[in-house]
């Protein structure tokens, strides 16, 4: 069966990045609005109602207007915006959340894809949470730097500009007022009773991104270790295909190679992992000192975002999970 699939803004980063990764796929028919009309209700509403899915790739609130025009029972909606993450009724499109949440996305109709620190934030998160390394309550700090292309066409443009019509900062520390659009996301999934301190930032590369959680080992009520910690990662995302969780053998290797061994180096590159929907997860520290810090490394327009969502449209769609990816 060739299920039909409308993206709606596939002219946008995240849209145009789905749209490649669907096209030449045999049981996907890729379904387009006539340009002249993509603003009139009726036209999307009439396309919308006669697609097995929808994805948004939208701003909040033309997510919200897209899914009030559904009239069509059937049709499953991923939506790529903030505007759904945390509400009633709709599945948190981040399948290796824990061991039935492919099953919640697989049944349901409404599917609200991940933003990409909340990805990496929850993924570090949720795990240590949830073996009770790290208790609900606890005082976190996520630090995180992304390429410029997630900030969209304005912020892509000012980097790729140059000065002085664009920027020729390297660096950019942003969401300075502490209410970044991913925070109620990270506390709901990753089990946290309060938000935690957010601090993200972009640097001068289009795509990729790291995000660290530092943690006192030796404040915490267990006094866990660095290993407590690659144990918890082993276990939560045992059997994934798409996240790669470095095993303390590698741990042992990596603290040998701390001076700079390229090999190190490239384990924690924001880009490495640029054109896939993977997400590798590390943990350093110093066991004498107590301290630690998880690292999370993904493309923010992959498993942040297209990659996401095409995996998101597969288990919605009952077909392989890794197509498309």
């Amino acid at each position: 069966m060739v299920a039909k699939v409308f993206i709606d803004g596939e002219a946008g980063t995240t849209g145009l990045q789905i749209r490649q990764r669907l096209e030449g796929r045999r049981d996907i028919e890729l379904l387009s609005i006539d340009p002249d009309r993509r603003k009139d209700p009726a036209a999307r509403a009439e396309i919308i109602n006669s697609a097995d899915a929808v994805i948004l790739c939208l701003p909040d609130d033309a997510a919200r207007e897209a899914v009030s025009l559904v009239t069509n029972p059937a049709v499953k909606i991923i939506d790529a915006s903030t505007a759904h993450r945390v509400a009633d009724g709709w599945a948190y499109g981040f399948a290796e959340l824990d061991k039935g949440q492919r099953d919640a996305i697989a049944k349901s109709t409404r599917i609200a894809n991940p933003g990409c620190y909340a990805t990496g934030a929850i993924a570090l998160l949720r795990p240590l949470v949830g073996a009770g390394l790290v208790p609900a309550d606890w005082p976190i700090f996520v630090n995180g730097i992304s390429g410029y292309s997630g900030g969209g066409k304005s912020l892509i443009a000012e980097f790729e500009r140059p000065a002085p019509e664009g920027t020729s900062d390297a660096f950019r520390p942003y969401g300075l007022t502490m209410a970044h659009k991913h925070l109620p996301e990270i506390r709901e999934y990753a089990g946290l009773a309060e938000a935690p301190l957010f601090t993200p930032s972009v640097g001068r590369f289009a795509q990729g991104m790291i995000i660290e959680v530092p943690l006192h080992l030796h404040r915490l009520p267990g006094k866990p270790g660095v290993v407590d910690l690659e144990h918890a990662y082993a276990a939560h995302y045992d059997g994934e295909a798409f996240i790669e969780v470095l095993s303390p053998r590698d741990a042992a290797v990596l603290k040998e190679a701390r001076a700079g061994a390229a090999g190190y180096q490239e384990l924690i590159d924001p880009e490495s992992l640029n054109g896939t929907n993977r997400l590798r997860i590390l943990v350093v520290g110093n066991e004498r000192n107590g301290q630690a810090v998880a690292m999370a490394v993904l493309d923010n327009l992959g498993k942040g975002a297209s990659g996401a969502a095409v995996q998101n449209l597969n288990l919605a769609l009952g077909v392989d999970e890794a197509a498309g990816l």
